[in-house]
């Protein structure tokens, strides 16, 4: 018999079963490997193991500190329930508010539905990134499922880059990738948002944002449809402030 308690839920996400299976694959498999381990009359197949690679893979860390003054950058990154609590933000968000970039947990073919869709409610602009796009004011951009996004600093300011390469933190588009390329390329003139989700993706992140003095945020349990990555970047230490969903817009706005 199995022991009591080892049972793992997944809740039904806001943007389809089928999204979100494609999304957790690597999280369903580690769930059936620890049923695989625990007491029962039959021993499941072993599963492969799935690397679990940190953003060095895409992006090598740097001691560098970056070029103080120029715009407010934001960086936000989301899992699990994290489809409407980007909406509550960006659509309550001025015309004129700082550029945004996001890293949602989404698979290829589903962000430029979903960007449009935000773009139809909101004031600022909002569009599934591409590679060289300007992040500016009134505009934001959401990497694209299946790559990786990354902020660099271009002739006329910040622009992205769109990059393939190996899952980070299991995820592809990661949180951790955005966040350490806004750290090195922003310092402290970004803010870092980590919403609601499944996992740690982006509490390392998070972290190196708030050691390049950036403002760092985590959502807080009331309002998390998940707690696991808010609360793995709060427990490291990575937040400079726990908030609820509704006063991540404010946070944004005051930054003008």
């Amino acid at each position: 018999a199995l022991e009591e308690g080892a049972v793992d839920i997944i809740l039904k996400p806001q943007m389809g079963v089928r999204a979100f299976l494609e999304e957790t694959a690597a999280q369903l498999a580690d769930t059936i490997r620890a049923a695989a381990s625990a007491r029962v009359r039959k021993r499941l197949p072993q599963l492969p193991v799935t690397p679990r690679h940190s953003a060095d893979v895409v992006l090598k860390p740097s001691l560098a500190r970056a070029a103080s003054g120029g715009e407010t950058i934001v960086a936000i990154g989301a899992s699990t329930g994290g489809t409407e609590a980007l909406r509550t933000i960006v659509e309550t968000l001025p015309a004129d508010s700082p550029g945004v970039v996001i890293v949602q947990h989404m698979p290829e073919g589903f962000t430029n539905a979903f960007a449009k869709r935000l773009d139809s409610l909101s004031a600022v602009s909002v569009k599934e990134a591409q590679d060289g796009d300007i992040v500016a004011r009134g505009r934001v951009l959401i990497a694209p499922g299946g790559r990786h996004l990354l902020v660099r600093r271009g002739a006329n300011g910040y622009c992205v880059s769109i990059v393939d390469g190996p899952m980070v933190s299991r995820h592809r588009p990661s949180v951790d990738v955005l966040f350490r390329s806004v750290a090195q390329t922003c310092g402290a003139n970004a803010i870092g948002i980590l919403l609601t989700g499944m996992g740690d993706d982006g509490a390392a992140g998070l972290g190196e944002l708030q050691a390049a003095g950036a403002l760092t945020v985590a959502q807080d349990e009331a309002t998390s449809v998940v707690f696991g990555m808010p609360k793995e970047a709060i427990a490291r230490g990575a937040a400079t402030q726990v908030l609820p969903l509704g006063a991540m817009a404010s946070v944004i706005a005051r930054a003008r």
